[in-house]
């Protein structure tokens, strides 16, 4: 068996191929691989799975604010280099973590169904009971992300806000070990796949604070030559989910918005209509601009059968979502950006990042 491929033979002389995952160690990215990997043996029980667990920059660098690093792959270029090697057939992202411009030679072949793509906030044990609103005076609130931060502190003036790196356990213990933080803000999705429900004090709404592009949604990263496994992965596409991010990756690409910036996002979708709202902030949240528009997705049954033929839209190969759905998806996030940029989102983006670089 010739080629990059890993091939065993079992005792009876069968070859079967071996599909290998590679993956973040952290706990969390563990558990999603898992997951993920126990998806595909349940629609492909023939087909042997291996899952390669690495270590990435971001997983590195713990004692630097990830918008300070300037890196948009830190958490992905290590397992996009073993995709590129042939080290690994298939990587597991939580989608937030991949730039909306893949490498040349990447797509990703499935968006999974979202979790609550929401944020979190978890309490220190002796705040049981609170919210961000009843916090005392200058409670200190751990937060990594400048998009959490920069809404957080223009709803909730009295609190001050301060930089926690390192993954989920690691900021837990952080938390509850020291009294350096009254709360921490998390994404509701890592803490639900941890187990960790019972640690949410309070799920941050829309009013509060827009989630990040693609957050809450796993996406499988793929060799786009590689067909067969394009063809493997795709069918744990969730449409809704495609439509949504798709949207959301367009509207962060066209306003060239990475972890230095401010963008956050909502998406819906209803009665086969797309809604999604767009905003940018200034780093102290003082500034803002924000959004709200619609398409239609609805796909009719005639075009149901058509195979899509433009393979990727902001790094995602969907063949099985109708195309148009598709491209309205795209068009939505890219009129949206547009229409934020109109109004003046380059210079409160260009500032923040400023900021940002000199802090």
């Amino acid at each position: 068996m010739e080629g990059p491929y890993k091939y065993i033979r079992d005792g009876n002389g069968k070859v079967t191929r071996v599909i290998r995952i590679g993956t973040r160690k952290s706990q969390l990215a563990r558990i999603q691989t898992d997951s993920v990997a126990e998806q595909l043996k349940g629609l492909y029980p023939d087909v042997r799975l291996e899952i390669i667990g690495m270590t990435t920059t971001g997983d590195k660098i713990l004692d630097t604010a990830l918008s300070k690093i300037g890196e948009k792959s830190l958490f992905t270029k290590e397992l996009e280099t073993a995709l590129e090697r042939n080290e690994v057939d298939l990587v597991v992202h939580s989608l937030k973590d991949l730039p909306t411009a893949l490498p040349p030679g990447f797509t990703i072949g499935a968006v999974l169904k979202r979790e609550n793509p929401h944020d979190a906030v978890v309490l220190h044990p002796r705040n049981l009971g609170k919210s961000l609103n009843s916090l005392p005076d200058k409670s200190v609130i751990g937060t990594s992300s400048l998009r959490r931060a920069a809404q957080l502190k223009k709803r909730f003036p009295h609190l001050e806000f301060k930089d926690i790196r390192g993954n989920l356990n690691t900021r837990l213990k952080k938390l509850d070990e020291k009294d350096d933080f009254a709360a921490i803000i998390l994404a509701a999705a890592g803490l639900s796949r941890m187990g960790w429900e019972s640690r949410v004090g309070q799920i941050l709404d829309p009013e509060d604070c827009l989630y990040a592009v693609g957050q809450g949604a796993l996406a499988i990263e793929v060799r786009a030559r590689d067909k067969d496994i394009v063809e493997m992965v795709s069918v744990l596409h969730d449409p809704e989910t495609v439509l949504r991010c798709i949207a959301e990756r367009a509207f962060l690409r066209q306003l060239e918005g990475g972890c230095s910036v401010p963008v956050a996002v909502h998406t819906e979708v209803k009665e086969c209509q797309l809604y999604l709202t767009g905003a940018v902030f200034s780093l102290d949240g003082s500034n803002s601009l924000k959004d709200t528009m619609q398409t239609s997705v609805a796909s009719d049954s005639e075009g149901e059968e058509q195979v899509d033929e433009r393979s990727q839209r902001v790094g995602v190969t969907a063949n099985n979502v109708p195309g148009p759905a598709q491209d309205a998806a795209e068009k939505l996030g890219l009129d949206m950006a547009n229409l934020l940029l109109s109004k003046g989102a380059k210079e409160i983006l260009t500032v923040a990042r400023q900021l940002n670089d000199a802090r």
